[in-house]
C-alpha cells in the first residue's frame, strides 16, 4: 500500500510481521478528558441497578449501593464525545494505512477494569468469535488511563496472527478462550503493551491477546473500536449479525460498501454452538474450566 495518510511504511510492516502496533501520545488531551467525564456518567448510572442490562456490564461484585461497571456497550450509540471520536481521523487515518479506504464498523465497547477488581480477559483471538470471508479485521484500542505492568494492560502474542485460529471451545461449547499450554504457546513470548493515556493500540484480529485482572490501585479503562475491511463479510455460524444489508451498509465509517465479498485462504473456526448463557466476552468464558488468570473473589 502507498501513500499513506499517518503511518510510516516501518510502521505498516512492523504491524504486518507482529500483528500490533502503539502509537503514543496519539489522542489529544482534551478528547481524552471528555471521554472520562462520560465514563463517570455511565458509572453513575449504574447506582442502584441489580443486573446488567444492554448498556452497561457489571461486575460479579457490583452492588447497587456500590456500582462496579465492567464494560459500557456500544458507547458510540450512546455518547456524542466517543462517536466522534470513532469517526475522526485520529482513528481512521491509521487503519486506512493498514487495511484499505473502505472501512466498515464492527462493534465498540469500553472494558473499564477498575482499580482492585478490575476482571480479567482470558487469552483469545478475536477472529474465533467473527471469523470473516478475509482477515483485514482489526481493532483499535484508546489507552484511557496509564497501562502498566500491574493494572492489566492488554498482552498479545506477536505473530500469531499469521498462524492458526486455535481451539476455543470446552466440552464442544464454544467458550471463548483457549489454553496457551494446548496451544503450544509459551507465556515468556507474550509482550506486554505498556503506553500513557491517549495513545492508541492497534492488533489483528487472528492475534492471541489477553489481560490479567487489574489488583492494583490505578484504572486500566481502554475503548475499543473494532472495524474490518468492508470487503470482509461474515461468515455464517459468526457472532456477527446483520438484519439487512442496509443495516450493514449503515455501519460504514468511510469510503464505500460492496456486495461483493473478498475471499481468502485463512484458517477458520465457527464458534458454535453458543453456551446457554452468552452476553459479554466475561460471561461467555465463564464455561472455562481452567483459567489462566486467577479471578477475584
Amino acid at each position: 500500500m502507498t501513500n499513506q495518510e499517518v503511518l510510516t511504511p516501518e510502521q505498516v510492516a512492523f504491524y504486518r510481521d507482529n500483528g500490533y502496533l502503539v502509537l503514543k501520545d496519539w489522542i489529544p488531551d482534551a478528547i481524552i478528558e471528555n471521554v472520562r467525564s462520560e465514563i463517570a456518567r455511565f458509572t453513575d448510572e449504574a447506582r442502584g441497578m441489580t443486573t446488567s442490562n444492554d448498556r452497561l456490564d457489571l461486575e460479579d461484585s457490583h452492588s447497587p449501593e456500590s456500582p462496579r461497571v465492567r464494560r459500557i456497550k456500544l458507547p458510540h450509540t450512546t455518547s456524542p464525545v466517543i462517536r466522534e471520536l470513532l469517526h475522526s481521523d485520529h482513528v481512521l487515518a491509521p487503519v486506512r494505512d493498514l487495511i484499505g479506504p473502505d472501512l466498515r464498523l464492527h462493534t465498540t465497547k469500553l472494558n473499564m477494569k477498575s482499580a482492585g477488581y478490575g476482571a480479567a480477559v482470558e487469552w483469545h483471538q478475536d477472529f474465533a468469535f467473527y471469523p470473516h470471508t478475509n482477515d483485514d479485521v482489526l481493532a483499535v484500542g484508546v489507552i484511557i488511563d496509564d497501562l502498566l505492568p500491574e493494572n492489566g494492560p492488554l498482552m498479545v502474542f506477536p505473530g500469531s496472527h499469521r498462524g492458526p485460529i486455535f481451539n476455543h471451545h470446552v466440552d464442544g461449547v464454544f467458550a471463548g478462550a483457549m489454553g496457551l499450554t494446548a496451544s503450544g504457546l509459551d507465556l515468556a513470548d507474550a509482550v506486554t503493551l505498556s503506553a500513557t493515556a491517549g495513545s492508541i493500540s492497534i492488533h489483528h484480529g487472528r492475534i492471541v491477546h489477553g489481560s490479567a485482572l487489574n489488583t492494583s490501585e490505578r484504572d486500566r479503562r481502554m475503548l475499543f473500536l473494532e472495524m474490518m475491511a468492508a470487503d470482509a463479510f461474515p461468515i455464517m455460524g459468526s457472532m456477527t449479525k446483520f438484519d439487512t444489508i442496509d443495516d450493514y451498509n449503515d455501519r460504514m465509517l468511510c469510503g464505500q460498501p460492496t456486495l461483493t465479498p473478498r475471499v481468502e485462504m485463512i484458517p477458520v473456526r465457527i464458534p458454535q454452538p453458543q453456551p446457554e448463557k452468552h452476553g459479554s466476552i466475561y460471561e461467555i468464558q465463564k464455561g472455562l474450566k481452567q483459567r489462566a488468570f486467577e479471578e477475584i473473589q
